[in-house]
């Protein structure tokens, strides 16, 4: 075993495999670039280097850079992690040739399984099953549309390098055959310089899963079981676990099978995965293998007891696997929801900025956080906007969706937005207790993520209850103990929506350990609410009606008093609280009149502007394409809501802008 790693990557993963590599005695060297310069995992490593700007590929895939970083540090081995150079052919075989270990397979897999024809050709080989499709590439639009209909519609369009959703179309016709393998080749082109294209016959309402493989030098390999990877947004997973309440035995048997002899095939080292679509007849069929460490694999680890990275670093330091295929244990049931900074109620656009409060749930059983940031960590606009992953196991599936709910509702993320509220949301959803949904799931449910202003209804009396239990704790009512209180809880939105409510703070007893009220509602429903004391920072811990009750409960930035967002188990409502005079009061207030009398187009999330379509004195329309604004790998079209004549443009193509900040002023057409 080698005694020094360097880890070519950065944030939840970097500091994940700082520390099996610490527990296995191997001292780390991070790498970084100046974005993160003072990341988590910089701080936790026993070296640091600095490997250049802030832009990945001046960073960390300057594959230059990271060879100086291991010659300057001694290490003998490299882990990648996933993202970046994990799949990197010419990475691995750089790594070779200077005689350092690469923590993954070898370079020749890496190539065959990267490229999604030969990888296909190589899985019929080995008897995998592979999608019926044309393997060869394709070189018109006309003879695409000629393979689409030997196939038959419905068609899915791929570039051989893709990745990620890109240079990936679906086809219901020969229109769209068209238009979708130009679209695919010129996507392709531009995002990995590789334009062949392929077909293959797309299966509909299908599942994403994926089998876990382990390999070593001596020609052993196993599967770890399998992963359900299906609900995603734009081919990117949300909640994944393990394993799928889908799969039937055999299918499980098989798919495990057809999985170790692809790595065979390829003569396959360390941990990959091989990715299957499924139908809904238990059908399924290669999809493509990732040769690397999945986001994901904790879930895996929970319910086998093994820990990949352990076994990645054994396998590339030469040692065999000490278990075969029927030692490997099925444990319980394991959910991983990867939290990313991102604003669910605004089209899940990425959230950059200072995370001022970050604090996991504590004390709870069976719940696992791997994270790379902390308070005070920056969330930069230049890499994936993933914070952090938690993971849950319990003894069956019922339970652990419980465990999640309830994790996901004491999560405490302030500062930047997160993914929280939708994977809250999801994971209470009955198709999903049901094991009721496929790959499209959240674009039929979900298209634009939540939305804010349609939720008040589902609030409960149990949370309005709650949160005028709050206003009074923060001291912005005084009443003696056991005098009742007349409030309002209202939308801040729409001050009409409204509960009623009678609340009355209990004199204290014994249980010095809660403050308890009593609430009643306007239909005379009794609540009585218990909060425990010694509470984190926005996190209202509490019970009504003895069952358990956790809500984040925090006052408005720059509000009133008695303004607050609540949020839990998916809700986020900006909420009022006043006496029942004082509210009524507020809906007979002139409504305030706007300042502004131009119209504006501002920047819908923070990042570098690659383009402003418009100038001074042009004439725009609702709909019309303004500029395009990138960060964290997403491209976000800048759209006009009005018509108008542009008479200010506040920035350059290559500027960097805020969220919020104006793009175009402009005045109303005549």
């Amino acid at each position: 075993m080698f005694t020094k790693l360097l880890i070519a990557n950065r944030g939840e993963i970097a500091c994940r495999i700082m520390r099996t590599a610490r527990r296995l005695g191997i001292a780390t060297v991070a790498v970084y670039s100046d974005a993160d310069r003072h990341a988590q995992h910089v701080r936790l490593a026993d070296e640091a280097v600095r490997i250049g700007p802030a832009p990945s590929r001046d960073s960390y895939l300057n594959i230059e850079a990271i060879l100086q970083a291991c010659r300057q540090t001694g290490a003998q081995a490299v882990h990648p992690g996933y993202g970046f150079l994990s799949e990197n052919a010419a990475f691995a075989q750089a790594l070779a040739d200077a005689g350092i270990v690469f923590v993954g397979p070898r370079a020749d897999a890496i190539r065959a399984m990267g490229d999604k024809i030969a990888s296909r050709l190589v899985a019929q080989k080995a008897g995998v099953n592979t999608i019926p499709g044309h393997d060869a590439v394709i070189d018109s639009a006309e003879e695409a549309v000629e393979i689409a209909r030997g196939i038959g519609y419905p068609v899915m369009i791929k570039a051989s390098a893709g990745g990620g959703g890109k240079g990936l179309r679906v086809a219901y016709d020969d229109a769209q055959a068209l238009s979708g393998f130009q679209s695919c080749r010129s996507e392709a082109m531009r995002s990995f310089g590789d334009d062949r294209i392929f077909i293959e016959k797309y299966i509909e309402q299908p599942r994403h899963i994926e089998i876990q493989v382990l390999a070593d030098a001596h020609g052993n390999a196993v599967y770890l079981w399998e992963r359900e990877c299906s609900l995603q947004r734009r081919h990117q997973k949300l909640i994944e676990e393990a394993p799928s309440a889908f799969l039937s035995e055999p299918t499980r048997k098989a798919m495990g099978e057809q999985a170790v002899a692809l790595a065979h095939a390829v003569d396959y080292l360390t941990a990959g995965t091989v990715e299957f679509v499924v139908g809904k007849d238990q059908s399924f069929y290669f999809l493509e293998m990732n040769t690397r460490l999945q986001v994901e694999h904790p879930v895996t680890e929970a319910i086998t007891g093994l820990d990949l990275v352990e076994w990645m670093l054994r396998a590339a330091a030469g040692e065999p696997l000490t278990f075969g295929q029927e030692d490997i244990p099925r444990n319980g049931w394991a959910i991983e929801c990867r939290i990313n900074a991102e604003d669910p109620y605004h089209d899940n656009l990425p959230s950059t900025g200072r995370v001022t409060l970050f604090q996991p749930p504590e004390g709870m059983d069976g719940v696992r956080v791997d994270s790379g940031v902390t308070h005070g960590s920056d969330i930069p606009v230049h890499y994936d906007p993933m914070m952090a992953k938690l993971i849950v196991h319990a003894p069956d599936r019922k339970q652990a969706i419980a465990r999640m709910a309830e994790a996901i509702d004491r999560f405490v993320i302030r500062g930047v937005d997160s993914s929280l509220p939708l994977q809250a949301e999801l994971i209470r959803h009955p198709a999903f207790a049901a094991c009721d949904f496929d790959t499209g799931f959240l674009q039929a449910h979900y298209p634009a993520g939540l939305r804010a202003d349609v939720q008040f209804d589902g609030m409960s009396d149990a949370l309005a209850a709650l949160v005028a239990a709050k206003h009074c704790l923060d001291g912005s009512l005084y009443a003696a103990r056991d005098e009742e209180i007349r409030l309002a809880v209202y939308s801040v939105a729409d001050p009409k929506t409204c509960r009623l409510l009678a609340l009355k703070q209990e004199s204290p007893d014994t249980d010095d350990a809660r403050i308890r009220f009593t609430v009643r509602t306007k239909a005379g429903t009794q609540i009585r609410i218990a909060i425990a004391r010694g509470q984190v920072a926005g996190l209202l811990c509490a019970e009504a009606d003895g069952k358990p009750l956790a809500a984040q409960i925090v006052q408005l930035p720059g509000a009133k008093g008695y303004e607050y967002r609540l949020q839990q188990a998916g809700l986020r409502l900006d909420l009022g609280v006043l006496s029942q005079a004082s509210h009524q009061a507020l809906l007979h207030m002139p409504a305030p009149v706007s300042g502004d009398d131009g119209l504006q187009i501002s920047v819908p999330m923070a990042g570098v502007l690659l383009s402003i379509a418009v100038k001074e004195g042009d004439e725009i329309h609702a709909g019309d394409v303004v500029g395009v604004v990138e960060a964290m790998k997403m491209e976000h079209a800048i759209t006009a809501q009005a018509d108008g004549r542009v008479t200010e443009v506040n920035f350059q193509p290559g500027q960097r802008a805020g969220s919020g900040d104006v793009l175009l002023r402009l005045s109303a057409l005549s």
